[in-house]
C-alpha cells in the first residue's frame, strides 16, 4: 500500500515508522526543511518538502498512484483542503485527517473524509479508564457510533451469579463473548455470569453507559 502523510512533529514521524514496519511504501511531506532532513535520516521513506496543501506538491509526491492521504497538520482548514484534493483531484481511494478541533469533526465526515479527533478519542478513553477501572479496552468503531467494551467481572459486580437473560442490558446493547479461564465462550440467554469472567460487550452510542452500569454497577 501506498501512504502519503502531510504534517510535522513527531506524530509524523511515528505514523511512518508504523507504516514502514508493516512493509508499506510511505511519503512525508512537511514544510520544514530541517524535519525533512531529519525525516530523511530517521526513515527509509521518500520525503518531500513543501505544502501538502499545493496540488504541485501533492502531485510530487505520488498522489496519484496513493491508497492513503493522511494530513495531521496543526491546522484544521489545511486538513481540509488536503484531504479533498486528494480525493476529489487524485481520486486517492481514502483521506483520513485528524482534527484539531472536536467541532470540526462532522464537517469533515460529511464531506466524505475519514477524520479522527484525537482530543474525543483520547479523552473517552481516558474518563471510561479513570471512571471504570474494570473497563480493560475500549474501541471506538462505526465512525464513532458503535463501543466495543473488554470488561473484567469481579465479586462486587451485580450480574455476578446470574444468567444473561436475567440481567436487562438495554437495548442495542449484547455481551458478545464472555472468556473464562482461558476459554472463549459464545454466550446464551443461559449462560451464567462469573467472578473473573472477562466479557466483550457491543453497544451503540448511547447504550454504552447504561450497559456498563448495569454490568458494573457503577456509572460511566
Amino acid at each position: 500500500m501506498k501512504v502519503i502523510l502531510a504534517g510535522g512533529g513527531k506524530a509524523l514521524y511515528f505514523l511512518g515508522l508504523t507504516f514502514l514496519s508493516k512493509r508499506h511504501s510511505v511519503t512525508v511531506i512537511s514544510r520544514s526543511a530541517a524535519e525533512c532532513t531529519r525525516l530523511a535520516r530517521q526513515l527509509e521513506a521518500t520525503i518531500v518538502h513543501g505544502d501538502a496543501s499545493d496540488p504541485r506538491i501533492l502531485e510530487e509526491a505520488g498522489a496519484r498512484e496513493a491508497d492513503v492521504v493522511l494530513s495531521a497538520t496543526p491546522s484544521d482548514p489545511d486538513n481540509l483542503i488536503i484531504s479533498q484534493m486528494a480525493r476529489l483531484r487524485f481520486q486517492v481511494p481514502r483521506a483520513v485527517a485528524l482534527v484539531n478541533d472536536p467541532d470540526n469533526q462532522r464537517i469533515f465526515q460529511d464531506l466524505g473524509i475519514d477524520a479522527i479527533s484525537t482530543s474525543l478519542t483520547v479523552a473517552s478513553l481516558i474518563e471510561q479508564r479513570v471512571m471504570l477501572d474494570q473497563v480493560t479496552n475500549l474501541i471506538p468503531a462505526g465512525e464513532g457510533k458503535v463501543q466495543i467494551s473488554e470488561i473484567s467481572l469481579n465479586e462486587e459486580s451485580p450480574v455476578v451469579g446470574r444468567q444473561l437473560a436475567e440481567i436487562g442490558l438495554p437495548k442495542d446493547s449484547l455481551v458478545a463473548v464472555v472468556i473464562r479461564d482461558g476459554q472463549t465462550l459464545i454466550p446464551r440467554g443461559t449462560t451464567d455470569l462469573r467472578a473473573g469472567d472477562r466479557v466483550l460487550v457491543v453497544t451503540l452510542s448511547e447504550a454504552h453507559g447504561p450497559a456498563l452500569k448495569i454490568l458494573t454497577g457503577r456509572s460511566a
